[in-house]
């Protein structure tokens, strides 16, 4: 793939509908190279004999960020194969460019580095957030400044300074949504972020409602099968050059063996969100009903991760599962369940938990393509080791209820 076919992800595009772009996006020159397969670059460095020609494309690169020309340079600069994720990834969010890191983590870091580089420390979020996220805004560790708030409260929040308002919706792990377009509404000049990491561009694109930079732990759906872990963030051409830089500075690129996986994901993402979605949807109707649920959180975007509070025992219920693993993650094809307040989020204050609505009682998700009554028969049988009713918790009686 040549770095022009990289550039730009939209340029000469045809309009293809999603499951096609998720096939084909970042492979389209794969036949003119004689090529079924996308070719996996291992390397880590490139040769080339003219060291001044090498220095002057290294320094165009430091100086703009601009992808050279040509052979890559250097695998920190850049790789071939991630570079075929990056696109594909920025078709399907409807964005000009798209730029991976190692991680969720170190895709976040990168865009608040990028946005203090240009004396933009104060962020503005909206709780809930995936744990490590809040943490990371919280603690200060980037230098940064946050603001916590409610939707209606962010254009009152932001100032001079603000150089990002954050959002993840649905989010982690109470499944609450946000208008998205209303809020980049409320942010005016200043640029939205939105996580997308539980929708997947299958069920929204961000961009397409006013966001301006959309997040990915590409770890979850984007790979879906627990065995590889990313970041990417999909943004115009004009960040994205700020933010490789920054990914070159930092060395948080992402290994050409995971940008590999992470396009190969990509082409089932539609089938694998859609069918898993079907499935949580029927698990939302039968917890609804179920006594031993105090509430049920799903979102009216759907998806293939839910969340309850149980009357019993959380922790009886994560230790009873058989089928469905207790395990941290999201996204992967076999189901997952874990306790919140004890791991996803853990490092938030308790305080700043409950702020979030996120309940000591409260056990998240993550529904796989495993058939229902299979789901449903390991579930029922793990709620019932930590059963109670209404009338034996001391909680308020609150009935499930669709969030």
């Amino acid at each position: 793939m040549t770095r022009n076919a990289h550039a730009s992800s939209a340029e000469s595009a045809p309009t293809r509908a999603l499951a096609t772009e998720a096939v084909h996006a970042g492979r389209d020159d794969l036949a003119e190279l004689g090529l079924h397969a996308p070719p996996l670059d291992l390397s880590t460095t490139y040769p080339s004999r003219d060291a001044r020609a090498e220095a002057a494309r290294i320094d165009a690169f430091a100086t703009t960020g601009v992808l050279p020309d040509g052979p890559p340079v250097y695998a920190r600069l850049d790789n071939p194969t991630t570079g075929r994720f990056e696109t594909a990834l920025a078709r399907l969010e409807g964005t000009d460019s798209a730029v991976a890191f190692a991680s969720g983590m170190a895709a976040l870091s990168a865009v608040l580095l990028a946005r203090a580089s240009q004396g933009l420390r104060h962020v503005v979020a909206v709780r809930p957030l995936y744990g490590c996220s809040d943490h990371l805004l919280n603690a200060g560790l980037l230098g940064t400044e946050v603001t916590w708030t409610d939707p209606a409260g962010v254009a009152d929040a932001i100032r001079p300074d603000t150089g990002l308002v954050m959002v993840e919706t649905p989010a982690n792990p109470t499944l609450a949504e946000v208008d998205i377009r209303a809020l980049a509404h409320s942010c005016g000049e200043v640029p939205l972020l939105v996580d997308n990491t539980f929708a997947t561009p299958v069920l929204q694109r961000p961009a397409e409602l006013g966001a301006r930079i959309v997040l990915h732990s590409a770890t979850k759906y984007l790979g879906g099968h627990g065995d590889v872990m990313g970041g990417v963030v999909a943004c115009d051409e004009e960040f994205a050059r700020t933010l490789r830089q920054v990914r070159f500075a930092t060395g948080g690129v992402l290994h050409p063996l995971a940008g590999y996986l992470l396009l190969r994901g990509l082409s089932t993402l539609p089938v694998r969100v859609r069918a898993a979605s079907a499935t949580a949807a029927d698990l939302v109707r039968r917890l609804a009903a179920d006594p031993r649920i105090a509430r049920v959180h799903y979102p009216r975007i759907g998806g293939a991760m839910i969340a309850f509070e149980v009357y019993g025992d959380p922790h009886d219920v994560i230790g009873a599962v058989r089928l469905i693993t207790p395990a941290v993650s999201l996204g992967s094809v076999d189901s997952l369940i874990q306790h919140p307040a004890s791991i996803s989020h853990r490092i938030v204050d308790p305080s700043d938990r409950r702020t979030g609505g996120i309940s000591d009682r409260l056990l998240r998700m993550s529904v796989g393509l495993e058939d229902v009554e299979d789901l449903w028969r390991d579930l029922t049988q793990a709620l019932s080791a930590g059963s109670a009713t209404p009338s034996e918790s001391r909680r308020s009686p609150q009935r499930a209820a669709r969030v």
